[in-house]
């Protein structure tokens, strides 16, 4: 290995042990989401006054929020062993059925994405959430044989962007479901000012207010940005943040004063210029701008649209009075008014698939 291999190894190193470093440890330092933490506080401090484990945990909610934190958490609150895998990892019973029965008494099982799991994987997955128990299939064809298979009683804690693809059985077996919202700009200051000191940086009150703002209600964007502007101040400066390095960091980064980033202002321009806001199919939009149909579909639309700067019709997107303003534009006078007040024909689209 090189020198500079082993100085981008490091590096690299560096990086994921401050994101780690920047995780809260238990739900008292968990900032943001008072009434799941409160919720998630109940459960587990009557499980312990029971001496068993907790229920099985349901964390939905967009990403960046904190599912992995509070699952760490659940763990480090139930003085519990956590073992580690996600649902695209999962696509087989077996592989699933060879963790399980390496689990010990009380461990916690986090599942990440876990509504991508395969079929027969999940399956498997309802007898043991239940009965704690798994029937491993010995043989083939007439001569199979199920062997029942009894597992330790444990704690799976599942983490979901999209809810919805969860199948009934899977989702009604968890007995506790926290549904994580976006951050308030005031809870993502606190997180700033909180990793600031983890990280030893030397922060203004009006950066901490800057970078907040345009986190998008994310604490794992905050962190992220945080890190870039200390980097620019270390560059440019003596390592110290104040407002006017943050917003020459964020400005370099193309993040406006809101959160658009470059896909999300490319998208909004792309809908305003080249289409006169629209209505536009999704697939023609993501072709104006290079992109593929599921990257503007999942990473800039559901914030673009939070943000009320597009709106999904019956005919496509279309940019709305506030996407226009967004951009110093003046919007048309009759603008979405057509498209709200319209009934859907018969042979229009719906808005998913627009």
């Amino acid at each position: 290995m090189t020198s500079e291999e082993i100085t981008s190894s490091h590096s690299l190193g560096d990086e994921r042990s401050q994101e780690q470093a920047l995780r809260p440890k238990s739900l008292t330092e968990f900032v943001g989401q008072p009434r799941v933490s409160a919720q998630i506080d109940l459960l587990l401090s009557a499980s312990r006054s029971r001496n068993s484990p907790s229920d099985h945990i349901l964390l939905s909610g967009p990403p960046g929020l904190g599912k992995t934190t509070l699952a760490m958490i659940i763990a480090s609150e139930m003085q519990a062993p956590i073992r580690i895998s996600s649902g695209p990892a999962i696509q087989h019973a077996g592989d699933l059925a060879a963790i399980l029965s390496s689990l010990v008494e009380g461990e916690i099982l986090f599942l990440d994405e876990i509504h991508r799991m395969s079929r027969p994987a999940e399956e498997l997955l309802y007898l043991a959430m239940e009965d704690f128990r798994v029937d491993v299939i010995v043989g083939k064809g007439a001569g199979a044989t199920a062997i029942p298979l009894e597992l330790p009683h444990f704690t799976l804690v599942g983490a979901t962007t999209r809810a919805g693809l969860l199948p009934s059985p899977l989702r009604d077996r968890f007995g506790f479901t926290a549904q994580l919202d976006y951050y308030s700009d005031a809870d993502l200051c606190h997180i700033v000012l909180r990793s600031a000191g983890l990280l030893g940086v030397k922060i203004s009150q009006e950066a901490i207010d800057e970078i907040g703002s345009r986190s998008r209600g994310t604490p794992r964007v905050a962190n992220r940005l945080l890190r870039r502007v200390r980097d620019f101040s270390q560059v440019h400066g003596d390592g110290d943040i104040s407002l006017e390095y943050a917003k020459a960091a964020l400005e370099m980064y193309e993040v406006d004063p809101v959160g658009l980033d470059r896909l999300d202002k490319s998208v909004l321009n792309a809908l305003i210029h080249r289409f006169n806001g629209g209505p536009v199919g999704i697939s023609t939009l993501a072709m104006a701008i290079g992109e593929e149909v599921e990257t503007v579909e999942s990473l800039a639309e559901p914030f673009l649209v939070r943000m009320g700067f597009i709106a999904r019709t019956p005919r496509g997107r279309m940019a709305t009075n506030a996407g226009w303003n967004h951009l110093g534009l003046t919007p048309p006078a009759d603008n979405l008014k057509n498209e709200t007040n319209r009934t859907p024909g018969l042979f229009d689209t719906p808005p998913s698939d627009a």
